[in-house]
């Protein structure tokens, strides 16, 4: 008898344009923990997809097998039925409802057809144990930070009696400590006979904890990595097709110059969580410099940047911001536009890009003044600029027709930096720029950061993953509870350091 909980036989895909499953192949053994990786839009997520009804039969050709029968799961509710079940990038969690809401949410549990609470959230909190998250099983999912959000949802999955458990990119948007939470419930959930599917562009995730790797690239199957070969230079040279000697390019050592940006004693407030989210911050930013915001998780660094990009949170803000020696108070982005300052917002798809238009409306739409003439776009200019960016950054997509809810995430992340680059401005901010993007994509990002700073471009860089500022950094501020904890020179900037600033 096969030891696999699931086969997926010559499964093929196609999307308006594009083929994004060829016939691949992917197999999963009982009670294993097995990584999904390959770069942006090799097809990871269609697959998964595919797996777990969101795709019905029908909409693909090839066979699943799970549990040793043939499936043709027409919807979710089929594929968490037979005990599977599927986390996606967003989170499918309704804000304004409790916890042991949500947790049920679909599934109630009833007494002669009537939803029995008190048993519901007796059961919620036997499930938030599971997955030991510590909060009451009342509270508003919407206090809680991502994190936690991110555990509700597995709580949630496991309530339904699951064996297969789908994570598609989970610690994408979690601190260091949030994801080493997570990946230890995934080995104590694996002792529980729950088998995973992880998808992630963290191969560090891969070598921890990884029972078995299967790297897909172009829509096809390319290895599939027991254990012991699972080796990081190894999945790069299999999702990449070639090798990459150095994750992150080297450039040479900066040299100071003049300051184009500073900050004094910047102080805001947010109405909306009745809370300081900054407080008297003092930053400056030099010419071709990369400044890199380090901290936990809701430290303010993104509420600092906003702070000086025109405040759109209408964050009540004092302060001082200087932009090349003189003063200036930005009080809406369009003026911290016209000044040279752009931010690239963390949030792709809810603050930087209108996923229902296609990837040339998205790069223009930033700077369509200079595409125009008496009021009118100039089609074929936007066209050539479109085709630049997509050239330049190595963005995937059939066309520049193509609109973006049909592109992968890290090809939307893509589009939303050539958006801010097409502004032309002197100070780039960018908020989470290499986030759910795959290690090929992030050496492109990378590498164009580096040509942006040769350029004489100064950039802010916050990041979440702390090897990655340590290497793009020229120095770091450090950001605790909405106050700068510390500044690091290169020389100074190592993860010990900054977790002790992080954690004042």
């Amino acid at each position: 008898m096969s030891d696999h909980i699931l086969e997926m036989k010559n499964i093929t895909k196609t999307f308006p344009g594009v083929k994004a499953l060829d016939n691949v192949n992917f197999q999963v053994e009982q009670g294993e923990i097995h990584f999904l990786v390959g770069e942006n839009g090799a097809g990871k997520s269609t697959l998964m997809k595919v797996l777990s009804g969101i795709y019905p039969t029908g909409n693909y050709s090839g066979q699943i097998i799970f549990n040793g029968e043939v499936q043709d799961f027409r919807s979710i509710a089929e594929s968490e039925a037979a005990g599977l079940a599927i986390i996606n990038q967003e989170l499918a969690l309704v804000p304004e409802m409790s916890v042991y809401e949500n947790i049920y949410l679909a599934h109630e549990i009833t007494k002669r057809k009537i939803i029995d609470w008190n048993q519901t959230i007796h059961m919620a909190d036997k499930q938030l144990k599971k997955v030991k998250l510590n909060v009451n099983p009342g509270n508003k999912v919407k206090d809680l930070n991502v994190g936690q959000q991110q555990l509700v949802e597995i709580a949630k999955a496991l309530s339904k009696n699951v064996t297969l458990l789908i994570l598609d990119e989970p610690t994408a948007a979690l601190n260091e400590n949030d994801s080493e939470n997570l990946l230890n419930l995934l080995v104590e959930l694996k002792k529980e006979g729950v088998t995973s599917i992880m998808i992630s562009h963290k191969l560090k995730e891969v070598t921890a904890i990884a029972d078995s790797c299967t790297v897909i690239r172009d829509g096809l199957t390319i290895s599939t990595l027991r254990k012991e070969e699972i080796k990081e230079e190894r999945i790069i040279k299999d999702m990449v097709g070639r090798e990459i000697d150095n994750i992150f390019p080297q450039r040479p050592k900066y040299k100071p110059r003049e300051v184009v940006l500073e900050t004094k004693n910047i102080n805001a407030y947010d109405f909306a969580s009745s809370k300081q989210v900054v407080k008297d911050a003092n930053i400056s930013l030099r010419k071709g410099e990369v400044v890199g915001l380090a901290g936990l998780m809701g430290a303010g660094r993104s509420e600092l940047a906003l702070s000086i990009f025109g405040n759109p949170r209408d964050y009540e803000r004092t302060g001082d911001l200087f932009l090349h020696g003189k003063k200036v108070n930005f009080n809406h982005p369009g003026e911290a536009l016209k000044s040279g300052v752009v931010y690239v917002s963390e949030d792709r798809k809810s603050e930087g890009l209108i996923l229902r238009q296609d990837v040339k409306q998205n790069i223009s739409i930033a700077n369509l003044r200079s595409l125009s003439k008496h009021g009118v776009i100039d089609k074929n200019e936007e066209i050539i600029v479109a085709e630049k960016y997509r050239k330049d950054i190595n963005i995937k997509t059939p066309s520049i027709e193509q609109t973006l809810e049909n592109l992968s995430g890290g090809n939307q992340q893509k589009v939303s930096v050539s958006k801010g680059l097409f502004s032309n401005p002197d100070i780039l901010i960018l908020d989470e720029p290499t986030r759910g993007i795959d290690v090929g994509a992030k050496f492109e990002i990378y590498t164009l950061i580096n040509e942006l700073i040769n350029q004489g471009m100064s950039i802010i860089m916050i990041s979440s993953e702390l090897p990655e500022l340590l290497a793009m950094s020229d120095r770091l501020y450090v950001v605790a509870e909405g106050k700068i904890t510390g500044e690091l020179s290169k020389e100074e900037a190592t993860q010990e350091n900054v977790m002790k600033l992080a954690t004042l």
